[in-house]
């Protein structure tokens, strides 16, 4: 038996959307925790599948791992373990980020390379570049980074090529636990970035610029314990919106915080959206005249988030006009457009760049999940479209958004989850 998620479309969406803690920060954070053996506690922590992996992965390197609803209390005495193997990064590419701690921590580490996805290669090469330069002695061998750093690492000064988001939190959790002042720039910006600075600074490093592309560590020996609430989920937020606007509907994503969305609200102001901002949520609804046509580039924060590319583009397909996306973080991360056109989006990839040309309505189909956002923009598009959907491999959805049917339910979506054999694959054609 399989499950599918199945969705009748054409409801408008009113209410207001509880967003959960952002999966982004919560991995580095969790994994954060291998720095220190005082006990850490987190709090608005998602019900997500990669959370899950997370307490086995931290488990698995001797943490005791409390988790009570969106709570959880970690600690961890000794390091029991120094190596990641290849199953446990595949499941969870994060856990590659077990290799700072590690080092940091017990002078050693063995992490299996996580390789490729479904949205393109994700190389490692900075993270291993900067770990370089602080000192640490690496090999690769056999798909599998093997370090040391038998007398502790050392502060360094790291230049990134490119504001990768792993690689920052890489340097910065080896940094946090190397004394001295490490020197980071061309940094990532993203919210998440400073989320995991503030984890460190309360387990007693010194850091400055997180936020900016220049981000200044002051290393202890030791680290101690601390107690955190994460921030909200600004992808789970934006797809919420989205699926509110091709629904004609009124939805408020609370639990936010509207400058983590860098240049997509100005997206939605050309997109013809009224929006409503408060401290701590933000409301849209489609002005008069309907969506917009609109063009959109991604990048690093505060550019267009990646992450936000698939939702954006099922939201387009019911806009008025011919709209453009390039996709400049990610090569290969159009596989869902294929699915959209199976419910009836006329879209054209040329490389990275798609043509969206509007058609103001989708139709039901069978379609398939391929990754977390895929799965986003499928949802979307069941959501605005005529008849009953059914979205396939779900599971990726599992692992970036929390009781997705249980919200989407309680702002007035038909939607529910439907087990099925698994030979009704072969009549749908999916």
């Amino acid at each position: 038996m399989s499950d599918i998620i199945e969705i009748t479309g054409g409801v408008p969406l009113k209410g207001v959307v509880p967003i959960s803690g952002a999966k982004n920060a919560a991995l580095p954070i969790l994994l954060s925790t291998l720095l220190t053996s005082e006990p850490c506690e987190i709090s608005n922590i998602p019900n997500l599948k990669d959370v899950h992996l997370s307490y086995r992965l931290l488990e698995h390197f001797g943490a005791s791992v409390s988790p009570l609803h969106d709570r959880a209390r970690i600690e961890t005495p000794a390091l029991r373990a120094t190596e990641a193997s290849y199953s446990l990064v595949k499941a969870l590419r994060a856990s590659f980020w077990v290799l700072a701690p590690l080092i940091a921590r017990g002078g050693a580490a063995r992490v299996a390379l996580p390789g490729g996805d479904v949205i393109g290669a994700r190389p490692v090469d900075m993270h291993l570049e900067g770990l370089t330069k602080m000192g640490a002695e690496i090999k690769v061998k056999n798909g599998v980074v093997m370090a040391t750093a038998p007398n502790g690492l050392k502060p360094a000064t790291i230049d990134f090529r490119f504001p990768s988001v792993g690689a920052t939190h890489q340097i910065l959790m080896a940094a946090a636990r190397t004394r001295g002042n490490t020197l980071i720039r061309g940094a990532a910006r993203e919210p998440e970035v400073v989320a995991l600075a503030t984890a460190l600074t309360r387990m007693g490093a010194e850091i400055e610029g997180a936020g900016t592309d220049t981000i200044s560590v002051h290393g202890r020996d030791e680290l101690g314990g601390f107690s955190l609430e994460l921030i909200g989920d600004r992808i789970e937020a934006a797809t919420y919106l989205l699926a509110g606007l091709v629904t004609s509907g009124k939805i408020c994503a609370s639990g936010i915080d509207s400058d983590f969305f860098g240049e997509f609200l100005p997206l939605l102001h050309e997109m013809n959206v009224k929006t409503e901002i408060s401290e701590n949520s933000i409301t849209v609804e489609v002005g008069p005249g309907g969506l917009k046509a609109v063009k959109a580039t991604t990048g690093p924060f505060p550019s267009f988030a990646t992450d936000i590319q698939a939702p954006l583009m099922a939201a387009l397909c019911f806009a008025e006009g011919e709209s453009v996306i390039s996709e400049q973080v990610y090569e290969g991360r159009f596989g869902h457009v294929s699915e959209l056109c199976r419910m009836g989006a006329k879209i054209k990839v040329d490389g990275r760049e798609a043509t969206i040309t509007g058609t103001g309505q989708l139709t039901s189909a069978p379609v398939e999940a391929l990754d977390i956002r895929a799965g986003a923009a499928l949802v979307i598009g069941a959501l605005g479209a005529e008849g009953t959907s059914q979205i396939r491999e779900p599971q990726h959805l599992r692992r970036g958004y929390s009781h997705l049917e249980q919200k989407l339910s309680n702002v007035g979506a038909r939607v529910k989850s439907k087990l099925i054999d698994a030979e009704d694959y072969i009549f749908t054609g999916c």
